[in-house]
């Protein structure tokens, strides 16, 4: 409990250069890849307060990892996120609506707070700065290159319309699907034409149909983004985007296939020539651990952080926050603020709320938490890093046996991806 308080009264030191970071992220919103002045904000800051800082971590331009400690205790690792959405307001400019300038706030208050106490506990204190989070999904580039190896706990905080411990990612696959068909004048000699259009209406009829047919908690949605230049001519050429979801990896790669072959229908059907390809990086789904959980509960509860929804309950969507925890043992949750207004994160209501006293407030509650978490795995890492170390065991046991499958798996959704047609 002194340890608390102390770590507390470190907090309220830092209190405004925290909000400053919250802020200074809000005026400044950046799309994901292009968060050049957000990400130098940070490490200009970290530098300042004695971090070592690698830029263009992984690289990708706008990320970094900063690193205070040593290597005589856990590896505790807070993930900043800093990308902002497009179209809000009348101009249709970017904007922070899902608060990630507050993620990057608590983030580096986190890191900055446990920085100056290091003295009290053995180990490591780590801000990994994670881009385009709504789009690439830049921690899915760092998992691929091994980034949480030397990392034995990942914790990040959202805003949400409600306090969630028990948070739902799903898995994801986004794919492009172009048609190419031949052009030719729609009254004059229409039998001379294959219809690039036909084929994405088609195929769209197609996963209308496979809808009735797949689990509850799937999701298929798309868009046109091409579909011809004129009426009187025959398109010959369309395109469309897909998101594929589901809340298990393994079942998604089954659906993201059978949403090919309702292409590769379209193409049989029409004549028009069938492309695919992956236009941003899969997700995979979120992985809970009780015993994170049960620490992250009891640390809010002690702030006076409660009401929390039931496992059964929350609205699901995808991040690269998934990949991480099939890695590296994950706590992610989400918290609502003080505010009476019903809304959700994404909706241009939130904008301002993301960077309100309401915001600050619930902040300097995160940063207790945190704090107080990173404290509490010091002291009884010793009860569960066997644990850690098992479940890092695991999950190189299933990447061999996964491997191995591969082999003689010659069907498989990556094998298809290769082709690209």
């Amino acid at each position: 409990e002194g340890i608390k308080k102390e770590l507390y009264a470190v907090e309220d030191t830092c209190k405004k250069d925290i909000e400053a970071v919250c802020d200074y992220i809000f005026k400044n919103p950046e799309l994901g890849e292009k968060e050049f002045l957000s990400s130098k904000y940070l490490i200009d800051l970290l530098k300042k307060n004695g971090f070592t800082v690698e830029e263009n971590y992984c690289g990708l331009p706008t990320a970094f990892r900063a690193e205070y400690g040593d290597n005589n205790g856990p590896s505790i690792a807070f993930l900043a996120e800093y990308d902002a959405l497009p179209g809000y307001g009348p101009d249709k400019v970017p904007g922070h609506a899902c608060g990630h300038n507050w993620i990057a706030a608590g983030t580096y208050g986190a890191a900055l707070v446990l920085s100056k106490f290091k003295n009290n506990f053995k180990g490591k204190v780590i801000l990994i700065g994670t881009p385009a989070e709504e789009t690439l999904g830049g921690k899915v580039n760092m998992v691929e290159q091994n980034a949480f190896d030397d990392i034995d706990v990942v914790l990040q905080m959202h805003l949400e319309a409600n306090n969630n411990l028990s948070c739902k990612t799903l898995a994801i696959d986004c794919i492009k699907f172009q048609f190419t068909g031949k052009a030719a004048h729609a009254a004059a000699h229409p039998d001379e034409g294959i219809n690039a259009l036909d084929a994405v209406q088609l195929m769209y009829s197609g996963i209308n149909c496979l809808r009735q047919h797949i689990t509850s908690d799937s999701r298929i949605h798309g868009i046109i983004t091409s579909g011809g230049d004129a009426p009187n001519t025959v398109p010959d050429f369309a395109e469309c985007k897909f998101h594929i979801r589901s809340n298990d990896r393994a079942y998604l790669n089954t659906l993201t296939q059978k949403v090919i072959n309702c292409a590769k229908g379209a193409e049989l059907m029409t004549g028009a020539v069938l492309k695919y390809e992956k236009y941003e990086n899969s997700f995979d789904n979120l992985l809970n651990l009780p015993s994170l959980q049960d620490l992250m509960r009891k640390n809010l509860i002690e702030v006076g952080v409660s009401n929390f929804l039931d496992e059964k309950h929350g609205a699901s969507g995808s991040s690269d926050i998934g990949n991480v925890s099939q890695v590296c043992p994950t706590m992610y949750t989400e918290l609502a603020l003080n505010i009476d207004e019903l809304c959700f994160v994404h909706d241009e209501a939130y904008l301002k709320y993301v960077n309100s006293e309401e915001a600050y407030d619930k902040l300097e509650e995160i940063l207790m938490k945190l704090e107080s978490k990173n404290t509490s795995l010091d002291e009884s890492l010793s009860l569960y890093e066997e644990g850690i170390k098992l479940f890092k065991h695991c999950n190189k046991l299933l990447e061999d046996a996964e491997l191995k499958i591969s082999k003689f798996n010659k069907m498989g959704i990556e094998e298809d991806f290769n082709v690209g047609e």
